[in-house]
């Protein structure tokens, strides 16, 4: 097994201190706030104590199989809400109503997994009825912005001939806005419905982008790609990304709940997204 350090605040002493720990037999220095160890001790206590360090040093640290690569896989599929972008789209959209407060509550209970995210989302959406639909080109336009190291590592995937895959429990306003943005190649979300006087209805057309729902997209596109789920990358941080995750070869928690953080293979609490590419280096 490696072990791989990395955090932008922490310098490459700090981070060799906590490399000790697993007694590597090599350290490989990655950049001025990255190390790979090579040919770690793995044990419970041990990466425990690993994990415990990192995160008081706001570093993040990922044991992985040696060898891992980017070439092992044939797809990146993300979560968009708080992991490649840095909002929640219905929260700014509340905004716009004056209603933030209640419908940040409503989504940070449903992402800890404590509501059902289908029954939650209706209820929040209902909230929006008759908000102009000129408000999410307002969202999208003064709020949304894409998460440290999302191009970054969008442009090494794309580079290492990786497909992507943006699927969403939010919207198509914003999916197919940043489709082309980023040269994303499938995307897959909640569409909301707007009335004739170019008001939101208060509903969602179709069905809802649920856990369910994100776990048989990645299954549909790898099928389409000729490929099984083991060859997909999966990255999410809310309790409705953990089905997909958990059918996916790597799974990666960005920022993400408790709950989700306990189940990946890899959690970037600290570090962008483009961390991944250098675990995966």
């Amino acid at each position: 097994m490696n072990l791989v350090l990395q955090g932008p605040q922490a310098d490459l002493d700090t981070l060799k201190q906590i490399a000790a720990l697993a007694h590597p037999a090599r350290i490989v220095e990655l950049g001025a706030h990255a190390i790979r160890c090579e040919d770690v001790e793995t044990a419970d206590d041990i990466n425990k104590a690993v994990d415990a360090a990192a995160y008081a040093a706001q570093a993040d640290a990922t044991f992985i199989e040696a060898g891992r690569s980017l070439a092992d896989f044939s797809l990146l599929a993300m979560d968009m809400d708080s992991t490649l972008i840095t909002i929640e789209c219905i929260d700014e959209i509340a905004d716009m109503q004056g209603l933030k407060p209640e419908v940040a509550a409503i989504t940070e209970a449903a992402m800890r997994g404590e509501l059902d995210f289908a029954a939650s989302l209706t209820r929040r959406v209902a909230l929006l009825k008759g908000l102009d639909v000129n408000a999410l080109q307002r969202v999208y336009d003064e709020r949304l912005r894409i998460s440290t190291g999302g191009e970054a590592l969008l442009e090494t995937i794309q580079g290492a001939g990786l497909k992507t895959l943006l699927v969403s429990g939010g919207f198509t306003f914003f999916t197919e806005r940043l489709q082309p943005r980023l040269g994303l190649d499938y995307t897959h979300a909640n569409v909301l419905e707007v009335d004739q006087g170019g008001r939101l209805s208060g509903r969602v057309l179709g069905g809802i982008v649920d856990a369910e729902e994100k776990m048989r997209t990645v299954q549909r596109v790898c099928e389409e790609l000729g490929v099984g789920t083991h060859r997909a990358i999966v990255m999410g941080d809310g309790a409705n990304d953990l089905k997909m995750m958990g059918v996916a070869g790597l799974s990666v928690a960005f920022r993400a709940k408790p709950v989700v953080r306990a189940q990946a293979d890899i959690a970037l609490n600290f570090c962008g997204l483009d961390a991944l590419a250098t675990i995966l280096a």
